[in-house]
């Protein structure tokens, strides 16, 4: 049944690039909100802001107030958000002492987190742990002061694995981040809400049905 859905999703519609799940998030993001972004794709989002909208990037390295990535002749090899990639600096920004950056974390100061994740479950689960995969020990990083710690948790995500296996689940079967933290997710097929009665559809890709999409989704979806 999956098969036969993703050879749909070929035929009737073209999912979202990384690049295109960055901008779709960037829109939803409010005038003046203080906000982190996870490593993978949601640091994309510091590309993609709209014009005529204050968002103030905070990194837990130490980053206040950055930017999109340099042109290749304008990178500084010393300024590097948590996920070492290069970024630039806005007018106003400021550099913090790691521990006050966690301070401003753990404070509850920021109006949001877009974290990546490995499989969200449908009463707002996280589960995003690093794996060994690069040969680098296992570990939660900063993510999971930022599940806790931010206002509003959101991730960005693709919506099945490389396998075709479904990452919006009824429960999660990784190690937990953070329990019940997941209130929105954008997906290269879907944007989805997470809801008291579960995933409740927000928007889909031009040309997928919902079935289509349920049936690359475990939980059970609202439309």
């Amino acid at each position: 049944m999956r098969e036969d859905t993703r050879s749909a999703e070929a035929r009737l519609c073209r999912p979202r690039s990384r690049q295109e799940m960055a901008r779709r998030a960037a829109a939803d993001i409010g005038d003046g909100w203080y906000v982190n972004l996870g490593i993978g794709i949601p640091t994309l989002i510091a590309n993609h802001v709209p014009a005529d909208r204050e968002v103030i990037f905070q990194s837990e390295n130490g980053l206040l107030g950055f930017g999109p990535a340099p042109a290749q002749e304008l990178i500084d090899p010393f300024l590097i958000n948590a996920g070492k990639q290069h970024v630039t600096l806005l007018k106003g920004a400021a550099m913090l002492h790691q521990a006050d950056s966690f301070a401003m974390i753990r404070g509850r100061h920021l109006d949001l987190c877009v974290l990546g994740a490995f499989q969200v479950a449908a009463n707002g689960d996280l589960a995003n742990w690093a794996t060994s995969s690069n040969d680098s020990a296992p570990a939660v990083g900063g993510a999971m002061d930022l599940a806790l710690g931010a206002q509003r948790v959101w991730v960005m995500m693709e919506h099945t694995t490389k396998e075709g296996e479904p990452r919006l689940v009824e429960s999660c079967i990784y190690p937990l981040t953070a329990p019940g933290v997941v209130s929105r997710i954008y997906t290269n097929l879907a944007v989805l809400d997470v809801t008291q009665q579960g995933f409740r559809l927000v928007e889909l890709v031009e040309g997928l049905t919902p079935a289509e999409l349920q049936n690359v989704t475990e939980a059970p979806i609202l439309v």
